[in-house]
């Protein structure tokens, strides 16, 4: 039993994989996923498609590929100071919450949790109740 799973496991990975690449942000490749670990291989697919899916999907950012520029564009054309942060601007970084402006993401881009700003004249997505940085969009 163990063996026909983990096998089908396997079929679902690889045959999800190409596609899973693709998504855009956790929630996308979560659902994408899902979708297609259900396809190939019923419930289980889904349930592990839907796993490796919002994986692959982290790794692509909070936006989506396609939303990317066009955010970024829009942060700038907003012409928000830039707060001077003097550690390293990364992802996991948590920004002060006094001195820093977060603003809300227009609903246009699906980011509802977060909150962007603008470290060091780089524009980032933040985690309101934490201050952490989450995504740095180039």
């Amino acid at each position: 039993m163990i063996r026909r799973i983990l096998g089908t496991a396997a079929v679902i990975i690889a045959v999800a994989t190409p596609a899973m690449v693709q998504a855009q942000g956790v929630p996308g490749g979560i659902e994408r996923g899902a979708r297609e670990g259900e396809r190939a291989a019923g419930p289980i697919g889904a349930v592990v498609g839907g796993t490796i899916g919002g994986v692959v999907g982290g790794v692509a950012g909070v936006l989506g590929a396609d939303q990317r520029p066009r955010f970024r564009s829009y942060a700038v054309e907003q012409r928000h100071p830039s707060y001077r942060y003097k550690d390293e601007v990364r992802v996991g970084a948590v920004l002060p919450g006094e001195g820093v402006t977060y603003y809300e993401v227009p609903q246009e881009y699906g980011v509802r949790n977060y909150r962007y700003t603008v470290v060091n004249d780089r524009t980032v997505l933040v985690d309101p109740a934490t201050h952490r940085i989450v995504d740095i969009v180039e």
